[in-house]
């Protein structure tokens, strides 16, 4: 059986960082080339989130998101463990405030059971209250597996393991063009001339347009969503133990404002989610013309805001007003006040959408002869990004 030596991987976030990873694990030989635009790795969407280890409480039994979110906290937790990385699994509550979400948090037990979660329990407002005692709610699932990672220590300590095992990165490298030629990609970058026998896109915010340079159709548009989070100040920090979320609210696709302890001190409440002008906009100051006419020009942005329009107006009027955020996070912890609230960090997601509106709620990966694409890889895909490595390492073709 013939098995390929070069491999040239795109994007050097957690999945690329990962994917590279678990290719030299499985074909030490292998001459793999991580190109990454940036000057440094895990420079967007890694580094640009809550730093929350998912244990895979809300992914539909069998899909590949509760899969590779239950192995892959497991495997995240491992590597921090070994590699000395600033990790602990703290636990977190997901709160029902009222009777109407009591089905769906049933729903969420369930679905946490089906997926092999250890020790979930469904817990009634007592003792919510001796995990958080400033919690508002009426019952709550307990989730003991989830925690907090600082994910730029996993991010350089992955560049480490990678070059140790004889791979390259490659920063400063924007893929510029793609051309398939003898049995060879030829990737031209903003550095330098790089080929492989087979190309790898984990590209992240920017995955689709790399599949188009790769030739590919763009079936899916990546469509960027900001989210923005506040700081708890230093004398409302105490109101926040570890993790507390909400049940999901079913009539708009994304979690809602939550409350997380950081690794490294501190409470950050949100985010909110707002279409950003930019792939990389993280503020709302920040319009690249080019994202943006893409995004406009796409039909499936526009059912999209149809279906979702009271829910998107009320999260960008919350994205301009503080009283109105804090009155978001109040539901959960109703001491937290308009002043306790200092402005944060953002993120954005990278979001695949379908030319419907529909977002594409699962990984979803094109497998060519001599290519792969990751074309979604929305959360957990930090927490998942070994167990991501490992399902793409073992997907391709001989």
């Amino acid at each position: 059986m013939k098995t390929r030596k070069t491999f040239l991987i795109v994007g050097g976030g957690l999945v690329g960082l990962a994917t590279a990873y678990r290719l030299l694990a499985r074909l030490p030989s292998a001459h793999v080339t991580l190109l990454e635009k940036e000057t440094r790795v895990g420079a967007h969407q890694s580094t640009h989130n809550s730093g929350v280890l998912h244990a895979g409480l809300y992914y539909a039994p069998g899909s590949a998101k509760a899969r590779l979110a239950v192995g892959g906290i497991r495997q995240m937790t491992d590597f921090c463990r070994r590699e000395n990385i600033a990790h602990e699994i703290c636990g977190k509550l997901v709160v029902a405030v009222t009777p109407d979400e009591l089905p769906r948090l049933d729903e969420l037990l369930r679905r946490g059971i089906a997926n092999g979660l250890n020790g979930l329990r469904k817990i009634d407002a007592a003792a919510m209250r001796k995990i958080e005692p400033h919690v508002n709610g009426i019952a709550a699932v307990h989730v003991p597996e989830e925690g907090i990672v600082d994910y730029g220590q996993v991010c350089d300590r992955l560049a480490f393991r990678v070059q140790e095992r004889g791979g390259t990165i490659v920063t400063g490298a924007k893929v510029e063009r793609l051309e398939s030629k003898a049995d060879a990609w030829v990737a031209d970058t903003s550095s330098e001339e790089f080929s492989a026998d087979f190309l790898i896109n984990c590209a992240g915010l920017q995955c689709d347009l790399v599949a188009k340079l790769a030739g590919e159709r763009r079936d899916v548009h990546i469509v960027p969503f900001r989210g923005e989070y506040y700081h708890l100040g230093q004398e409302a920090r105490h109101l926040v133990k570890n993790l507390i979320y909400p049940v999901p609210n079913p009539q708009f696709p994304f979690l809602g404002v939550h409350f997380t302890r950081k690794i490294h001190g501190g409470v950050e409440a949100g985010p909110n989610a707002v279409l950003a002008f930019a792939r990389e906009g993280y503020r709302l100051t920040d319009v690249d013309p080019h994202d943006l006419l893409d995004t406009l020009l796409f039909p499936g942005i526009w059912r999209f805001l149809r279906k979702y329009r009271a829910t998107a107006y009320a999260e960008l009027i919350q994205s301009f007003s503080k009283a109105r955020f804090c009155r978001a996070l109040q539901r959960l912890v109703p001491d937290i006040r308009p002043v306790d609230l200092a402005p944060g960090g953002a993120g954005v997601r990278s979001q695949a959408m379908k030319p419907s509106g529909e977002l594409m709620d699962d990984f979803h990966l094109v497998v060519r002869s001599n290519a792969l694409h990751v074309l979604n890889a929305p959360s957990p895909a930090a927490t998942a990004s070994l167990a991501i490595g490992e399902y793409i390492a073992d997907r391709l073709p001989d």
